[in-house]
């Protein structure tokens, strides 16, 4: 599997709750710094950030890919449109949450959620 990183570096403890939420290997982390100018409109940041990621249009549409959003909201909505668009479907994404009481603070993968499958559950209450 391929972790897409747009948020902060993923730990090595990070990593083995994912290989055990999902079951599979991490084959690969592509760390992607997201950082975008509010200043300057966000597609064209957006088409930069995806320009740099070494995937081919192959990869896109047939490897196991897990997504970690950033952070920001307005980036994350046009990061995941852009994705489906290559991918053919929305990818699975980490839920981050934070480690009670650690010092300093720390976080750990929650779960992983299947946006495909939320997608075509909405899509049974469409005439309801």
């Amino acid at each position: 599997m391929i972790l897409l990183n747009f948020s902060h570096p993923i730990s090595a403890e990070q990593i083995r709750q994912v290989e055990g939420l999902s079951g599979q290997p991490l084959e690969r982390v592509l760390d992607l710094p997201t950082q975008f100018d509010n200043n300057q409109p966000f597609q064209p940041q957006l088409d930069a950030l995806l320009a740099a990621i070494p995937l081919n249009a192959q990869e896109w549409q047939t490897a196991a890919i897990l997504v970690n959003l950033p952070s920001l909201n307005f980036i994350a909505g046009l990061l995941l449109a852009s994705l489906h668009g290559r991918m053919g479907y929305f990818p699975p994404i980490l839920r981050t949450r934070p480690v009670p009481d650690s010092l300093p603070p720390r976080f750990e993968i929650a779960e992983i959620l299947n946006l495909q499958k939320v997608r075509e559950r909405a899509r049974e209450t469409r005439y309801e």
